[in-house]
């Protein structure tokens, strides 16, 4: 396998992005955040030269890629400051979960306008009281002729302002056993009965966060996506794919933080030298940056295993990148707005917001813990402790 050894496109990729990212830069998205509004130029831009929607089938208006293409995408605008968070979700989950599963006129209705950025799909999962528990889901779906009614709670979803649709997580219930069973719905965000209210953070994001509440939205019955007998399969589809995607978010962070305290320690000088020349300075940055590396090569074996079809495979190493990215993210972060000293607590520099934004790669999509206790049962043999 040869994932830690990156083809000519990729570089080429990479190297493209980069400088698309360099051209809006960190300034770009502070001003977005303080105008209290979406990353729309840059957006619109990406989709226009084909980076939003490179995991996405030809045929269907994207680059025939995977994801890991895609998280090369997301990586190098986050590496120059400039992350567009909704690349996890429209794309990566609902993209690929479309791809994979949808109708053909599901496939043709939607992708398209993922790929080059003129639809925006969000992704509803989390809920008040199911937390990372998927089948504690309470958001249910019912038949009502040839409708569906779906009624439930959602929170903590991105870009619900921006989103033409939201591809729901809800249940249905088992005609032969009466059990549920997880179901995905695509919701218009115009839908009668649909409601989202903005949820306040503490974090500086260009992208809000909603709850939404779901009472009896009526749905058509090609809303479904896939069979309705393989919910948990296609659930899982999405959510690995959004593993890796956090994964590349919190790298390109990483990246992002480093460089700028990189920069600070070869210019600042005191005492004749710069502070760069001091091991107590010089060797956390340089265990930051071998922490952001051996995270990246587990991303890239995650997305690699994703793209080849081994599903299992890719569930165990996109667990461990999710969880490798989020501490090694933090660490940068920490090391970087400690070696600017006071500067890493002021505007100007622009690291001291990014404290808050590390952690999203600690918390979301699914706990560092949970990630702890899938390792544990699954990769281990360990018995559950829940």
């Amino acid at each position: 396998m040869t994932t830690h050894i990156e083809s000519e496109e990729h570089k080429a990729l990479r190297a493209a992005v980069a400088a698309l990212g360099k051209r809006y830069g960190r300034d770009y998205l502070v001003r977005t955040v303080a105008a209290g509004r979406p990353p729309t130029e840059l957006w619109t831009e990406a989709g226009k030269l084909g980076y939003l929607g490179v995991n996405l089938p030809e045929e269907h208006g994207g680059g025939g890629g995977g994801i890991t293409e895609l998280s090369i995408v997301l990586e190098e605008l986050g590496a120059a400051g400039s992350p567009l968070l909704m690349l996890v979700v429209s794309p990566a989950i609902c993209g690929t979960v479309i791809s994979r599963f949808g109708t053909e006129a599901q496939k043709r209705q939607w992708l398209p306008g993922i790929a080059d950025g003129t639809r925006l799909m969000a992704f509803g999962i989390t809920e008040p009281d199911a937390g990372s528990n998927s089948h504690r889901i309470t958001t249910t779906a019912r038949k009502d002729g040839a409708d569906w009614l779906l009624t439930g709670r959602k929170v903590f979803i991105s870009g619900v302002d921006m989103a033409d649709a939201v591809l729901i997580v809800g249940r249905t219930e088992d005609a032969r056993t009466g059990r549920l069973k997880p179901c995905l719905f695509i919701v218009p965000t115009d839908a009668g009965g649909f409601q989202k209210r903005p949820i306040e953070m503490e974090l500086n994001a260009a992208e809000k966060q909603f709850e939404l509440v779901l009472d009896d939205v009526r749905l058509p019955s090609d809303a479904l996506v896939g069979d309705e007998d393989a919910g948990l399969l296609q659930l899982f589809a999405g959510l690995n794919p959004e593993r890796i995607m956090t994964a590349a978010f919190a790298i390109g962070m990483g990246r992002y933080a480093l460089s700028r305290a990189v920069e600070y320690a070869r210019d600042r000088t005191v005492w004749k030298a710069p502070i760069g020349a001091h091991q107590a300075i010089a060797h956390p940055l340089a265990q930051a940056h071998i922490d952001l590396e051996l995270a990246r090569l587990m991303m890239q074996k995650a997305a690699h295993l994703y793209d080849a079809g081994d599903d299992i495979g890719a569930g165990e190493a996109a667990n461990m990148a999710k969880y490798a990215a989020g501490e090694a993210c933090v660490k940068a972060v920490d090391q970087a707005v400690h070696t600017l000293g006071g500067n890493g607590l002021t505007r100007e520099f622009g690291l001291a917001s990014l404290i808050t934004a590390a952690r999203v790669a600690r918390i979301a999509p699914v706990s560092r813990e949970m990630i702890l206790n899938y390792v544990s049962h699954q990769t281990l043999g360990l018995p559950k402790s829940y």
